[in-house]
Parts: structure tokens; C-alpha cells; sequence
């Protein structure tokens, strides 16, 4: 495909995709992903440079191209169909319960919409009103756990959870998340009990309270 457009066009792609990647990504690699050769790779650089990207090249192991770490990314420009897709599919995020993140994709989705002409979100979100899913939702869970978990995520802080296991046998814990697990209907936060140090799943429809704690060190 890339091989075969406007060598404008192939310019902001190759942009847009080194602005998602801020470590270095190698001149062969990128020759690979645009279907082009290594030395219209260097050039295409170079005309990024001259454009007044702050591109770096990082050598070792690891290394590559890059934008500088400095640089302040300018806003995203979405084609409209582009946003109406990421709409779509946010949208379907949401009804199947697929990330307890599902406020914070709300909004996302709120800024992605505004991308929209007053006709394009009249026109394009009509026509994906006829594109439909079909799937398992995921197990409903309570909004202000859900918050919880994503700020001790985000942030890397320790939780106090109530939880109630298969047997309703309630108990309260201070765990460290290790990792968020999407399982078909099922949603399952890998931690480790600070108290104990057993690393195990909780279900996140199971923790019924949920509270962010001062950042401490596990035992």
C-alpha cells in the first residue's frame, strides 16, 4: 500500500507513526512497515528535519529514530472516518464492559467525537448506527471501584479492597496491581497481598469497596 502514495501523504504517515513510538525504531524497520527502500527512508527523514521535526538517532541496541523526548506533540488530526470508527468502536468497548476504564474512554471518546464537522457526525454516525457486535458483556462492577482501580493502575499505588469470594465469605485486603485481565466476561485484577505476598486474580465484580492508599513499600 504505502509503497504506492503520494510521497506527501507517506510524509505524515511516517510522522504520525514515530509520534506513537517514542523509542527508536531502525531505518530498516521503517522500510518494512511504508514498502519502501531503506534510501527513501533516509530521505523521507531528512525531509522531516528540514520540516522542523526534532528527530534524533539513537544508536545501540534498542536505538533508532526518534522524536526528540523534549518535543511538545502537537494536537492529533482524525480524518472524519477515522474518528467515526474510533467512536464505533469505543462505543462497543463500552456496551460489552470490555475495560473497567469505561469514564475515562467516555470522554476520550467525547474529544474524539468533537473532531467531527456538525455533517460528518451526522452522516458517518448515522451510517455506523448499521454496524453492529455481537459478544459476551463483561460482569457489571461498581463505578467507584472501577475509578479506584484505574487511578492505583495508572499511578502505581497500593489498594484496600473489600472482597467477596465464591463462597460470599467477605474480606479486606491491602493489594499492589500487577495487571488488568480481560477473560470473556470476566475481568480479573492480578495482585499481590501486601500482607500475606501471595500474588493471586480478584474479580472485579467481587470487590465491592475499593480505596487508594498512600504509596508504601510491599513486605
Amino acid at each position: 500500500m504505502w509503497g504506492h502514495v503520494q510521497r506527501t501523504e507517506r510524509l505524515f504517515a511516517l510522522a504520525e507513526y514515530l509520534r506513537g513510538r517514542r523509542t527508536g525504531v531502525t531505518a530498516e524497520v521503517l522500510a518494512e512497515r511504508f514498502e519502501v527502500t531503506q534510501r527513501t527512508i533516509y530521505r523521507d527523514l531528512d525531509a522531516l528535519r528540514a520540516a522542523a521535526l526534532p528527530l534524533a538517532a539513537e544508536r545501540g541496541r534498542g536505538g533508532g529514530y526518534a522524536l526528540d523526548r523534549s518535543y511538545s506533540l502537537p494536537p492529533v488530526n482524525f480524518t472524519a472516518r477515522e474518528a467515526a470508527l474510533l467512536v464505533a468502536l469505543g462505543r462497543f468497548a463500552i456496551d460489552m464492559r470490555l475495560t473497567p476504564f469505561s469514564d475515562r474512554l467516555e470522554s476520550a471518546l467525547d474529544k474524539v467525537r468533537s473532531a467531527l464537522s456538525l455533517s460528518a457526525q451526522r452522516d458517518l454516525l448515522a451510517r455506523l448506527k448499521e454496524l453492529s457486535f455481537s459478544g459476551v458483556p463483561a460482569l457489571p462492577s461498581k463505578k467507584g471501584v472501577r475509578a479506584a482501580i484505574e487511578r492505583a493502575w495508572f499511578e502505581q499505588q497500593p489498594l484496600f479492597i473489600t472482597y467477596v469470594d465464591s463462597s460470599s465469605v467477605e474480606s479486606r485486603r491491602r493489594i499492589r496491581i500487577h495487571g488488568v485481565h480481560m477473560d470473556r466476561h470476566e475481568t480479573h485484577i492480578d495482585g499481590v497481598d501486601l500482607d500475606s505476598n501471595e500474588r493471586r486474580p480478584f474479580r472485579l465484580d467481587r470487590i465491592v469497596r475499593a480505596e487508594v492508599l498512600e504509596s508504601i513499600s510491599s513486605p
